[in-house]
């Protein structure tokens, strides 16, 4: 299940399908990214991707996922382009927890030089 959710969410994002996205993630998230506060609810994050994200347009290349049924990481890298037209090719993984079948925490983490 955590597999599936994992996909259908960067299918989502991808697509820019906002109303998807919402069905994904549970009422109470928390979504930690870089640069940010952290998103303590759905609605903020769903004004992240409608409003605030950099990235315009693009495809996530997931590598592989692994999960438990609770927990669940991915890795992979994003092709695409920002709001600026500038090209972008960023690795990434992320972290999940779930509950009630809803992503419930996200952490993400993308590779480059921070410390």
């Amino acid at each position: 299940m955590a597999d599936s959710i994992i996909v259908d969410l960067f299918h989502a994002i991808d697509s820019s399908d906002w109303d998807i996205l919402a069905t994904l993630f549970h009422s109470d998230v928390v979504y930690e990214r870089p640069g940010y506060a952290p998103f303590t609810s759905l609605e903020r994050l769903l004004h992240f991707y409608h409003y605030e994200r950099i990235l315009v347009s693009g495809t996530h290349n997931l590598e592989h996922i692994v999960s438990d049924g609770h927990s669940a990481a991915c890795w992979g890298s994003f092709i695409g382009k920002k709001r600026d037209g500038s090209e972008v090719n960023e690795m990434f993984a992320d972290v999940y927890t779930f509950e009630n079948g809803k992503i419930r925490t996200r952490r993400s983490f993308f590779f480059r030089p921070a410390v």
